[in-house]
Formats: structure tokens, C-alpha cells, sequence
């Protein structure tokens, strides 16, 4: 099965490259207009740490050269380094795919996006009319992979950003955030998922601080926040109960005394501070002061390792479903060729038999017919038995695609099957 998978990810090339040949949505649709005289069936994955290509090539040659070529074409760019792409083949292809969709090649262990990601890219292809019969069965499985990763496996569990590590302390604070009021100071790329995610957890009401009040707008709109206007933060402090910073000031955001007097008028009241910015926003003395629970981000990547590391002993579970999934899929995929041959040859074996058997019809006693009849029967099915048995045995290996095929195409040769076979069906190895 010539299925090949041409990957630029984060393994593979630096951002900037990553960044240069990211698709969008319209591009995506052109490149694989572009690339379908090169490749059958072809469906392109593109996601912020990946531009990848998967499909059958519809001639001889491997060459990625020409595929690689279209993408740098469309994006207007200049020659791009060949070590930047990594180009899978056939079984090859599949487990990477496989990996991807599962979350365990992700820059980011177990990112529960790609899955989405995954399937999104396959009907791109499929609405405009370029998938297959034989694709659909691949992605479909990888979805089914990304799945049971997700299911039966901690893969997704735990932090792995210390915006999510901060957001999940706070949780473990407070057992209801539908209840709490936030301030993000920052509208950075680390502020805005901080944002994201208290509003993903419920919390009652969040506000937005920024130097520039623009960013602080776009923020506030993204998350149905309110504005703090950055002059007057310190004023407002007493105002929430959580307050996560991540702006990258050289110098402290909030001091000792700015939090002290917040907690004054608050009455007590607990207030979290989460800073996750460096170098710092907050005055780490602020920990002394009481009725405040603080943390920055040396103590938020401690937690975020330790969730890392249980990501990654998940990993042998992964690849384990990934390998009984490509062997499920295999069997499949060589049971196309071997199932037509065999229906093919008891065919050959039926005609030969019932041909004799009226060559003696009218010579012999009806009774005798019968009898013979039985016979032969039961004869054809011991002699084609065992090559059935062998045939489907060597179809459901799973991986030795050639090895079945060979042996389909040998009974092909051997009895001249051709006029039983549909040659879309059977000759699809040729093909892919």
C-alpha cells in the first residue's frame, strides 16, 4: 500500500518555518487541488506546530519534491530546506498519522485539539470529493485512536501550561468558581488562555487589564469580560478574589503595600494571586501577608512537570492501541484482494463441478445423480478448505500486505480468474 504522509512539524523544523507554511482553510482547499495530479485521495492536516500531507501517490514514483514544491508555490516563499520535512511511508504513514490524532506527537503531550484538528482536515477532502474508500478507513481509525487515547488512557489529564496549572490551583482553592470574580492583568498569548480557561471553569464574573487598551478590548470581548483600566489597578484590587498576572514588565506590577491594602479592604477575605510572568509582576513577600495564597511560576512548574511525566507514562498505552489498531486495520485492508479471490476460485471450482455433473445427468438414475451430486459437493469443500483457511490466515497478518497479495495474484495467474473478479475491487493494490 504506496499510502506516504509528508510532515513539517515542531520536530522537524523552527517556528518561524512552521509559521510561513501554516494553511488556512481556503489555502488548504487550493493546495489540495494543487496536489491531487500528484497524489490520490490526499488530505492536508494544518495546525500551528504542523503542515502535514497524506495520500496515495498515483504514479511509481516516492518523490515528495513536487508535492513539497505546490505548498512554497501557494505560500509565495522561497526555497525551503529539504531536512525541514520528514516524508512516512505505507505502514510508516499510517502509525505516524495514528500518533498525531492520539496526541502523543503533539509539542504539548496529549493536546486535546488535534484530535478535532484530525478529523476536520478529512472532511475538508471528503466535501470537495477527493477522498476514498480506502482513506476513509484510515482516518476513521485514527479518530478511533485519538479516542481511545482520550478514554481509556490519563493522556488529556492534569496541567501542562501554567495558565491551565494556575486556572486548576485556583479550582482546588475555591470549590466554586461560578461564584468568584477574577482580574487577568496581561492580555498576552499567556494571559488570554489564563482568561480562557477561567471562563471555560464558570467563573462568575472576569475582568481585563492591560497597558494597551486595545488588547485589553479584544481580551475582554473574547471571554464576555469587563475593563480595568491599567492606571487604576491598584484601586480595584480589593474588587476580586483571584487575580493571575502574566504581563512582561521588568519591574513588579503590584507591591507588598498594594496587596496589603487590598486585603484591608476586603476584611480578611482570601484573595488569590497567581503570577505567571517573568520575570515577576508581584512582590513575593506578598506570601507573608495573611489571608493571601500566592504562587508564581517555579511553583506552577512544578506542577506542570509532574503532570507532564504522567502524560508521558501513558505513552507505552498509546502506542500499544495504535498497534492493535494498525494491525485491525491491515487485516482489512488485505482481506479487499484475498476475499474476491476467494469467492473467485469457488466460483471456478462450482462451474467445472456442475459442468461434469450434466455431462452424467441424463446417463445415470436420478438417485445416482443425487448422491454424486453430494459427492462432488462435499469434495470441492475439503479441496478448497484449507486454501481458504491459509488465504484469509495470511490476509489477517495484518502488516505483510505483499505477501497476500502475492499469493491472490498467484491463484489469479494459476486459474485465470480475471472474468470472476471486479477489477476495480480486486486490482486495488495496484492502485494504492
Amino acid at each position: 500500500m504506496n499510502f506516504i504522509g509528508i510532515s513539517l512539524n515542531h520536530h522537524t523544523s523552527p517556528l518561524e518555518i512552521r509559521e510561513a507554511l501554516h494553511l488556512n482553510h481556503d489555502e488548504i482547499i487550493n493546495s489540495l487541488n494543487a496536489i491531487k495530479h500528484y497524489l490520490d485521495e490526499p488530505v492536508i492536516l494544518s495546525t500551528c506546530n504542523r503542515t502535514e500531507i497524506f495520500g496515495f501517490p498515483n504514479s511509481n514514483s516516492l518523490n515528495n519534491k513536487p508535492i513539497i514544491y505546490e505548498l512554497i508555490l501557494l505560500k509565495k516563499l522561497n526555497e525551503i530546506k529539504d531536512e525541514y520535512f520528514k516524508t512516512y511511508f505505507s505502514c510508516g504513514a499510517v502509525k505516524h498519522l495514528f500518533s498525531v490524532a492520539s496526541g502523543i506527537d503533539s509539542m504539548i503531550i496529549g493536546d486535546s485539539q488535534i484530535l478535532g484538528q484530525v478529523k476536520e482536515a478529512f472532511e475538508i477532502s471528503s466535501d470537495i470529493g477527493l477522498t476514498g474508500t480506502i482513506s476513509q478507513r484510515i482516518f476513521d481509525t485514527a479518530i478511533k485512536v485519538g479516542k481511545r487515547a482520550i478514554n481509556e488512557t490519563a493522556i488529556g489529564e492534569g496541567a501542562v501550561t501554567v495558565s491551565y496549572a494556575a486556572v486548576q490551583v485556583v479550582e482546588k482553592i475555591f470549590s466554586n468558581l461560578n461564584k468568584k470574580s477574577a482580574l487577568v492583568i496581561g492580555a498576552g498569548e499567556t494571559g488570554e488562555l489564563a482568561a480562557i480557561h477561567l471562563k471555560d471553569r464558570g467563573i462568575k464574573r472576569i475582568a481585563i487589564s492591560n497597558r494597551t487598551l486595545e488588547r485589553a478590548e479584544k481580551l475582554a470581548e473574547k471571554v464576555h469580560g469587563e475593563i480595568v483600566p491599567f492606571q487604576f489597578l491598584t484601586e480595584h484590587l480589593h474588587d476580586f478574589d483571584i487575580i493571575i498576572s502574566a504581563t512582561s514588565s521588568n519591574d513588579f506590577i503590584l507591591s507588598f503595600d498594594d496587596v496589603k491594602n487590598a486585603i484591608k479592604k476586603r476584611k480578611g477575605s482570601l484573595l488569590v494571586l497567581m503570577d505567571i510572568a517573568v520575570p515577576r509582576d508581584i512582590d513575593p513577600k506578598v506570601r507573608d501577608i495573611e489571608n493571601v495564597f500566592y504562587h508564581d511560576m517555579d511553583s506552577l512548574k512544578v506542577i506542570v512537570e509532574q503532570n507532564l511525566q504522567k502524560r508521558k507514562e501513558q505513552i507505552p498505552l498509546i502506542e500499544k492501541m495504535i498497534i492493535e489498531e494498525m494491525t485491525n486495520f491491515f487485516s482489512w485492508y488485505n482481506t479487499l484482494d484475498i476475499v474476491p479471490t476467494i469467492k473467485a476460485i469457488r466460483t471456478f471450482f462450482e462451474e467445472i463441478r456442475n459442468d461434469e455433473l450434466q455431462k452424467i445427468k441424463n446417463k445415470i438414475s436420478d438417485e445416482d445423480f443425487l448422491k454424486i451430486e453430494d459427492m462432488t459437493r462435499r469434495m470441492v469443500g475439503r479441496l478448497l478448505h484449507n486454501p481458504t483457511i491459509k488465504l484469509r490466515e495470511i490476509a489477517e497478518k495484518g502488516f505483510n500486505v505483499n505477501e497476500a497479495s502475492s499469493n491472490a495474484l498467484v491463484l489469479k495467474q494459476l486459474f485465470n480468474l480475471d472474468k470472476y473478479l471486479d477489477h476495480n475491487t480486486s486490482n486495488h493494490n495496484e492502485n494504492k
